[in-house]
Order: C-alpha cells, then structure tokens, then sequence
C-alpha cells in the first residue's frame, strides 16, 4: 500500500530510523508518543514558571520575629532588595504581571502564527527562548542584580516565549487523537500542569538553600534540554506520517469499506494509512480568521470562564508558597523550603480532578455541565481551607488537596478538551487549523485572568487573607456564571423531544 510522506515537516529521528515509520510502527504507537512528548515539553514549561512562587518568601519582607518562629529562619530571611521593603509584596506582584500579561498578550499571536508555520520549529523556538530567559533571571543572584528594570524586562521577554507552548501542543494533542474520549485522555494529558509545578517546586525548594539562583537555573536548563527532544522526536500531524487524520470522518464505499476489512470482519489498522486527499484538502485549507474564531459557538462564553477560573489557578500557583510561609500551622511558621514542598499537595489534587473532570464530562457528554459542578464546589473547598487549614498539617494537606482538585479540574478541562472540541467541531468545517487559534483565544483570555490574579493578590494580602479569599470566591462565581447559558444548551440537548 502506498503512503506519502511529508519529508519536511518530520523530525530528525525518523531520517536516521526509518524503521519508525508506518506500517513497522502503529497509529497507536505514534499516537502514544505524541502525547508523552507534549506531555514532557508543557511540564518544563510549568516547572520553568514555579520558581518565581518558591522565592518569594526568599526575595520578599521578611516574617516577624518571635520566639516560635526564629529557629526556623535562616540567613535568606534577609530578603533580596529592591523587594525586601515595605513594598515588596506590591514589586512581587507586579513582576508576576510583567510575566502574564506578555504571555497573555503573546498567546493571541502565538496561536494566529501557529496555524501557519511548522509546529515542531515554532514549539522549540518557545522552549529555548524560557529557557534562557528564566537563567537570566536566576544570574541576578550571581551578578547582584537589584534593578527592579531588570526583572521585569527580563519576564516580559520570558512570557512572549512562554506564550508559545500551549497553542502548539494542544494543536499536535487535536491533530493526533479522535473526539470520542477526548475528555479522559486529554484530562490526563493535561496533568502535565500540575506535574510540572510539582516537578518545578521540588528542583526549586531543592535548591534554593545554595542561593535562589539556582532556583531559575536549574528549571530553565531543564526546558532547554526537553526542547531538544522535541525538535529530534516530535512528529505535528498523522498525515505526515501517511496517516488519515483520527478526527476526520471518511466517506467510504461499500466497495472501499470492505475492501480495508480483514478476514475476521474487523476494520484493519492499514485503513489508517490510506491518504485521503478529501480529507487531506478539507484539512489543510485556509487557518480561520482571529474574528471568525471568536463566532464560533461557545468560544467566548469558555473563554470569559477561563478569564476568572485561570485568575484564580494562577493566584495559587504564584503565591500559595508564600502564604503557606506566612500563615501559622499549628501555631508555627515553616520553612522556606517545606512551604515550597508543601504547596505541591495543591498540583497533586490539581492531577487527580483534571483527570476527574475529563473523565466525568465524557461520560455525561457535557464539558459546561461538569465546569460549573467543579467550580461551585470549589468555593466551600476554599472557605474551609482558610477557615480551618492552619489547625494541624495533616488540615492543611487535606484542604488544600481539596481545593486543588476542584480548582484545577474545570481549568483544565477548559484549556485542552473544549479547546479541541471547539476548534474541531462542524462549524467551522472541520478545520484542524483552527484549533491553535481557538485555543489561543480561550487560554490568551484566561491569561488575562492569571495576570490579574497575583498583581491583585499583592496589593489585597497587605490587607489581610480574608480579603484575597473573597476575591478568588467572587472569580469563582463570575466563571460559573459565564457557562450557564452553554450549560442550558447541553442540557436542552438531552432532554427528550416532545
């Protein structure tokens, strides 16, 4: 059986090992190394971010002195200048929005020129760029560097590189699977976010007692390293490979059809490598439009959910370990490094409702349905954990386990299944290429959201946590309300015709 090849758009590995290639290799087998490639590359780029949560206790005001606490400082309590003073939490919070506004700004671009160019490339230029621009950041500690200028400019550029990851895998992740459990596996996949905080909090708690320097070095260098990988080893599109693309529907005789069955009357896995050229041009036409995504039924109203469900994700991310340090647990104020250590029980509920929610909405066929359960429950998982996390740290793992999981679930659901459906679904035609740009539009809008989060957080946590809570409270309410209207058409959708 004849295949074609796009010569140009595969990866180094499959030039020297030929042998990769269909039919010695499976769809599955492919499918399978797409996911865990991706899966690799965006949990550098989560890991390359963590740092920034894990100083803060470092660089920021110090904790008041008092007997119960003194033990557990060192001489890092010092606080790194200019965010040491009275202002540094506010100086912190705007470093943070330096970084997320650029990568928000940065996601609309990225998903626009992502549909145009070559995945792969584009992909690799964004891990290398964080890469390095995350080591310049840590090189401020080698260099003494204590011009505020200096750490904005330096994540302005970090984010424009960042900004480039999520549009480029979840359009490979779209290109390579079917819709049929896009939710579960997708809600899988996209635990990458939480492993790669997890993974980031522990190099940068491991090593923040040698100087938070190396907090940054160590996660940047680790980007740079998978971004080889995934130059040498990612293939962007089955119909590279010879493949029909898993989502697209083929129209197929009676004669074709059984022309592709085995003996046994089953479909066999060589219909896969037949290249339909309906497909392939319905497929490869034009990239949608920046405005003609955003008419795409359901994009803005999963867009604005993002926008508040992503402030509140984000808040957590860039200052859950800084709060941890400075919120008595059983009456005692923990180290810099256990705080980092501890807040990774938040990323591992993260993992687990991510997984739960993808799942959840396959099932039931209903991503708005199952966004707003977890969102609503989430608002008195956050209320207890301020209520009663610092009674004990067996309270304070529970409860912010808790919150992780409903947190974190919707949100993930959000950037990668809805994401896929909508830039696959029939209204638009079917276009693959649309996917990196609705994807940039949901996750470009919802980082809006997390650039807004943690500068607010700055200001709001001078005033005390009760009011930065009732803030993430609020966000919660306004994204569950975004999704009522969708969440009326999947359930019109399902009640039997009269």
């Amino acid at each position: 059986m004849s295949m074609e090849f796009n010569s140009l758009s595969l990866p180094p590995v499959l030039t020297l090992f030929p042998g990769l290639k269909p039919p010695n290799k499976t769809l599955l087998f492919h499918q399978t190394c797409v996911l865990v490639i991706t899966f690799l590359a965006y949990a550098s780029f989560h890991a390359s971010r963590k740092p920034s949560s894990i100083v803060k206790s470092v660089l920021g005001p110090t904790v008041p002195l008092n007997s119960t606490q003194a033990p557990n400082l060192s001489p890092t309590d010092a606080g790194w200048p200019p965010f040491n003073d009275a202002h540094g939490t506010h100086r912190l919070g705007e470093v943070d929005l330096a970084f997320l506004s650029s990568y928000s700004v940065g996601m609309y671009f990225a998903g626009h020129v992502g549909d145009r160019i070559d995945l792969r490339l584009f992909l690799v230029v964004g891990m290398m760029g964080s890469g390095i621009f995350t080591v310049l950041f840590g090189l401020g500690y080698w260099f003494d560097v204590h011009v505020f200028g200096y750490f904005v400019v330096v994540q302005i550029f970090c984010g424009v590189f960042q900004s480039i990851g999520w549009p480029c895998v979840v359009a490979v992740v779209g290109n390579w699977l079917g819709e049929s459990k896009r939710g579960f596996i997708m809600g899988v996949w996209s635990s990458h976010t939480s492993v790669g905080n997890i993974v980031g909090s522990f190099v940068a708690s491991g090593v923040l007692e040698f100087g938070w320097g190396w907090s940054f070095v160590v996660p940047g260098l680790l980007i740079i390293f998978v971004g080889i990988l995934v130059y040498v080893f990612l293939v962007v599109s089955p119909e590279d490979m010879g493949f029909v693309h898993p989502g697209i529907e083929v129209e197929m005789s009676a004669q074709e059809t059984s022309a592709v069955k085995n003996p046994q009357g089953t479909e066999s896995e060589e219909a896969m490598l037949i290249q339909s050229e309906d497909a392939a041009s319905s497929d490869s036409s034009s990239a949608i439009g920046f405005l003609e995504a955003w008419k795409i039924p359901g994009v803005a109203s999963f867009a604005f959910c993002l926008f508040f469900s992503k402030l509140v994700a984000y808040t957590f991310l860039y200052w859950l370990p800084f709060y941890i340090r400075h919120t008595a647990v059983a009456g005692m104020h923990i180290s810099h490094k256990t705080s980092g250590l501890l807040s990774t029980i938040f990323d591992i509920g993260g993992v687990l409702g991510g997984i739960t929610a993808g799942f959840i909405s396959d099932v039931i066929e209903a991503r708005a349905i199952t966004s707003i359960l977890f969102l609503f429950l989430s608002i008195p998982a956050l209320i207890l954990y301020r209520a009663f996390g610092s009674l004990s740290i067996l309270a304070n793992i529970a409860l912010m386990f808790t919150s992780g999981f409903f947190v974190n679930g919707p949100y993930s659901l959000i950037t990668t299944a809805v994401a896929a459906d909508l830039g696959m679904q029939s209204s638009n035609g079917g276009n693959s290429r649309a996917v990196a740009t609705v994807t940039a539009i949901i996750d470009g809008t919802g980082s809006v959201g997390a650039a807004l989060g943690p500068l607010l957080a700055g200001y709001i946590s001078t005033r005390g946590w009760n009011s930065v809570f009732l803030m993430l409270i609020l966000s919660i309410l306004f994204a569950g309300l975004f999704l009522i209207r969708v969440s009326r058409t999947e359930i019109s959708a399902k009640l039997p015709e009269k």
